[in-house]
């Protein structure tokens, strides 16, 4: 047995060194890799930190040839050593656009079962290996339904657990104007594989009339504590005609029940705010933290009629004492090529003095291209040291 587990282990070390060898050209650590030309692509980052300090990855795959619109299919990965190495160590069938979260010593796994599915929750007690099996109200199946999201960081204020949501039910049904902007709740101390437990707001549905009438959704929420108390649904805006981007600053109630939001005020500028993004206030500098896919003037001048939500090669970390008005720290990651890199849809999370990143990352595998730039073949992992002092 003993000559067994040497085996495996020097195998295993083997495949981990050849991929990091054979991508060294991929900005930082790759995590697992699917060609373009598998039709099936790298989405949903969602990463967590477990208990004991190992740190836990997820993506999703869509595309024409997963099974995105039926039961689609989530990886699991984990790192024992602060993310330079990583083993996939599970597969859950039926979770889609999904967030990890660790509660109590537990890991969990929420989001829709497919694209515009059901919402599920999922518990893992030994770190990602084997997970819950959703079968009823009881145990995992929390709100049915047509759903929409991204894996957004469940977030625990106030003695309960927060995860913004979208419905997906209307006025039309169409990408963008389906959308309505929502929150999910639940105390800390309930049973979260309970749908009891889960308490949803209103939902502010999609206007026409919005931005002069330009608005063409919203949609990727983020659960956000304003410096005086105020809880805020921030989401990302689809405006196709103007590449100053916008986010949206949505009002939660205090009990978590109803959303409200006023037009002529609610709507910011948010560089970056086309793509979803993350924000996360980091209690020792006193500062609001995002990063974001902007459009910096250059590849405006390169591509003037292109739509704002498709400029994802340059990812960029921005500060704010205040959520309204946002500041360039610098510049992680950029590509010249606009049409076939991108750095997109990263989950994040403070680790000490540094900041750990997981990015659904499109580039060049050494042969051949991605897609597209939205259309990813990486899932990276990246850490930015010291963060706090970046930019300085």
């Amino acid at each position: 047995m003993r000559t067994l587990n040497l085996s495996l282990l020097l195998l295993l070390c083997t495949v981990t060194y050849s991929m990091a060898q054979k991508f060294a050209h991929v900005p930082g650590t790759v995590v697992c890799y699917q060609p373009a030309s598998t039709q099936k692509y790298i989405g949903s980052p969602s990463l967590a930190i477990l208990p004991n300090g190992d740190y836990v990855a997820s993506h999703d795959f869509f595309g024409p040839q997963s099974s995105e619109w039926q039961q689609a299919v989530t990886t699991i990965y984990r790192s024992g050593n602060k993310g330079k190495s990583w083993k996939k160590i599970s597969t859950v069938n039926g979770a889609f656009w999904s967030s990890l979260f660790v509660h109590k010593g537990d890991l969990y796994l929420l989001g829709p079962d497919r694209h515009h599915g059901t919402v599920l929750i999922r518990k893992s007690t030994n770190g990602g290996k084997t997970w819950t099996q959703p079968t009823n109200k009881q145990n995992g199946v929390i709100l049915t339904g047509e759903f929409h999201g991204a894996p957004m960081p469940v977030v625990e204020h106030n003695g309960r657990l927060w995860r913004p949501m979208e419905t997906a039910h209307g006025p039309e049904l169409v990408w963008g104007k389906r959308y309505g902007a929502m929150v999910m709740s639940a105390p800390v101390d309930a049973d979260l594989m309970d749908a009891k437990s889960w308490q949803t707001s209103s939902v502010l549905l999609y206007d026409s009339t919005y931005l002069n009438g330009n608005f063409t959704g919203w949609l990727e929420g983020n659960f956000v504590v304003g410096k005086d108390g105020q809880l805020w649904n921030i989401l990302r805006v689809d405006d196709k005609t103007t590449h100053d981007e916008k986010a949206a600053m949505v009002n939660i109630s205090n009990d978590g029940k109803k959303l409200s939001f006023d037009p002529k005020t609610g709507f910011i500028p948010f560089d970056g705010g086309s793509k979803k993004f993350v924000i996360k206030y980091d209690p020792e500098s006193d500062y609001y933290y995002t990063l974001v896919n902007p459009i910096p003037e250059k590849f405006r001048e390169q591509h003037p009629k292109r739509n704002p939500s498709s400029f994802r090669n340059v990812l960029t970390l921005r500060k704010s004492k205040d959520l309204i008005h946002w500041e360039d720290v610098q510049v992680i990651l950029e590509h010249e090529d606009v049409l076939k890199h991108g750095f997109q849809y990263v989950d994040w999370l403070f680790d000490g003095n540094d900041m750990i990143v997981l990015c659904r990352t499109a580039y060049n595998d050494g042969n051949d291209d991605a897609k597209n730039n939205h259309d990813a073949n990486f899932l990276t992992f990246h850490r930015m040291e010291d963060f706090r002092s970046l930019g300085k």
